[in-house]
């Protein structure tokens, strides 16, 4: 009986969001349909969901979103190659932890579109100055999860390991790296969901194609329903990489799921 009533809390949990979905888009529906707010501003979800097949019939969201996903998509892996790396260097050498650690604590919360400029003069107003900021994006939350991943096993593993001759890459392999992927995982979400914000934020700045140059020329020439629609897309990336990202830790830490669980719902 307990578990065919959990069962049907679960199947309401999951409905409800759709349910509340549904809810939005029908008075917004009706809302606009009545003139109650501007439908030049606030056009019709049926008219925002109209344009969106438009723009994928026509190809112009296709090449525009496959665009944004390549920075992304490069930007992640040049970030995160040497924010794993060096987080996880960070978290196992207490002395390299207080030589850098200032310096990640200084330039960490810089926020990332304050220094495009100066990357653009470093590397033109080409690809790489907004690839090199989105990798930049990722590195610092990714470090900081790494070491903390690192830091927070047990040191007993640690003390077996010597006790027992383990070499380093079987400390690294058999301790650090099982220990520490739970964390390693979150930071990879974490910075994620940065990066592909600081990705829509460099194209409404500098950028001929991808999705912010979308938004912001929809919104130049008030085709506000394109607007929407383009935000839906983005919206449904983020829903996506997250799923993507859940089920991925199940399948390499399926005894610390957990960890990800509380990061989604931290109440």
């Amino acid at each position: 009986m307990v578990n065919k009533t959990g069962r049907k809390l679960l199947n309401v949990e999951k409905m409800l969001p759709i349910v509340l979905t549904l809810a939005i888009l029908g008075s917004w529906e009706a809302l606009s349909d009545l003139r109650i707010i501007s439908p030049l501003f606030y056009p019709s979800s049926s008219t925002i969901l109209v344009t969106l097949w438009q723009l994928l019939v026509s190809g112009k969201l296709w090449t525009n979103l496959a665009i944004t996903l390549n920075r992304l998509g490069t930007g992640l892996v040049l970030g995160m190659i040497p924010g794993v790396v060096l987080g996880f260097l960070m978290g196992w050498s207490r002395k390299l932890r207080v030589v850098i650690d200032p310096f990640i604590a200084a330039l960490h919360p810089i926020p990332k579109t304050a220094i495009f400029p100066l990357v653009l003069i470093l590397l033109g107003i080409g690809e790489s100055s907004k690839v090199f900021t989105i990798a930049i994006a990722t590195f610092f939350p990714v470090l900081i999860n790494s070491m903390a991943g690192v830091r927070q096993i047990n040191p007993v593993y640690f003390e077996v390991a010597n006790n027992y001759g383990a070499r380093v890459i079987n400390t690294f392999t058999r301790v650090i790296l099982p220990g520490s992927m739970p964390m390693v995982l979150v930071g990879v979400r974490i910075a994620f969901n940065n990066t592909l914000m600081i990705t829509i934020a460099l194209e409404l700045l500098a950028a001929r194609t991808g999705l912010g140059v979308l938004i912001w020329y929809a919104w130049e020439t008030l085709r506000t329903q394109e607007l929407y629609a383009t935000l839906i897309v983005i919206a449904i990336i983020g829903i996506l990489a997250n799923y993507l990202l859940q089920k991925l830790t199940q399948a390499i830490v399926p005894w610390s799921i957990h960890v990800l669980q509380e990061e989604n719902n931290p109440s």
